[in-house]
């Protein structure tokens, strides 16, 4: 059940988002970041809101990139409430998965030699609303997203 619904994920029909960047090289990361940061634009979010994105964004790509080593990042635009219109971020892979998701949400966890070890903990701060889903051995989903503040 879980690895359907992950693989209906990683290669669901890519028109149900506006961006889909696949990662499989570093550079990708820098694409996917850069991509979401125009959209976010469109969108008409705030320049502190666009950095938010931009930023979740480049640290969801690095994990996939990191860990995983492929993977994709997904994002769309949400305009069903036209006062507060977002932006989802879908970030999946077929990577070891998360053992303890709970510590990894933990600010200076790291597994990564040359990390601050906020990737995960930061991109839940960042955005609105934050999902992880995780399998050891099959994979992970994180489904995130910020919505545009009216003022």
């Amino acid at each position: 059940m879980y690895e359907e619904r992950i693989t209906t994920i990683i290669e669901g029909p890519a028109q149900d988002f506006d961006i889909v960047v696949r990662i499989t090289r570093e550079e990708d990361i820098a694409v996917a970041r850069q991509m979401a940061k125009q959209l976010a634009q469109e969108i008409g979010f705030s320049l502190a809101d666009v950095t938010r994105i931009a930023t979740a964004v480049s640290e969801l790509a690095r994990n996939i990139y990191r860990y995983a080593r492929q993977g994709r990042i997904m994002i769309r635009k949400r305009l069903e409430d036209r006062d507060s219109p977002g932006i989802e971020v879908i970030a999946a892979d077929r990577g070891p998965g998360i053992p303890d998701i709970e510590l990894v949400l933990t600010r200076g966890y790291t597994t990564w030699e040359r990390s601050l070890g906020i990737g995960l903990s930061g991109v839940k701060r960042l955005m609105d609303s934050f999902a992880i889903h995780s399998e050891v051995g099959k994979g992970t989903v994180v489904i995130t997203e910020k919505r545009r503040r009216t003022f």
